[in-house]
């Protein structure tokens, strides 16, 4: 896949991951989808070391989209952890 497939799937991972951990971010809506894409990645990369699949066959496969969303969760859950933390002992 290339990199213009990887953004559109990091956007659509980054907004899903939005609807299942709903609340308020530190960031707004670009750092979210910039978590995405980094989750997509992280995902298809986890996949595939952890499970030894190749999780990122291409755009439509659903185990790319799988591993893309629960990357961006994983990411999600680390960015609230770091920056949530920080904002409120400022």
């Amino acid at each position: 896949m290339g990199i213009i497939a990887w953004i559109l799937i990091g956007l659509f991972a980054g907004l899903i991951a939005k609807m299942l951990m709903p609340g308020k971010d530190p960031g707004g809506v670009i750092i979210t989808m910039l978590i995405g894409i980094a989750g997509g990645l992280l995902g298809g990369w986890l996949g595939k070391v952890i499970f030894g699949v190749d999780s990122i066959d291409g755009f439509f496969d659903l185990s790319t989209w799988i591993a893309a969303i629960i990357g961006s969760v994983i990411l999600l859950a680390l960015y609230r952890l770091v920056a949530g933390g920080r904002h409120r002992h400022a």
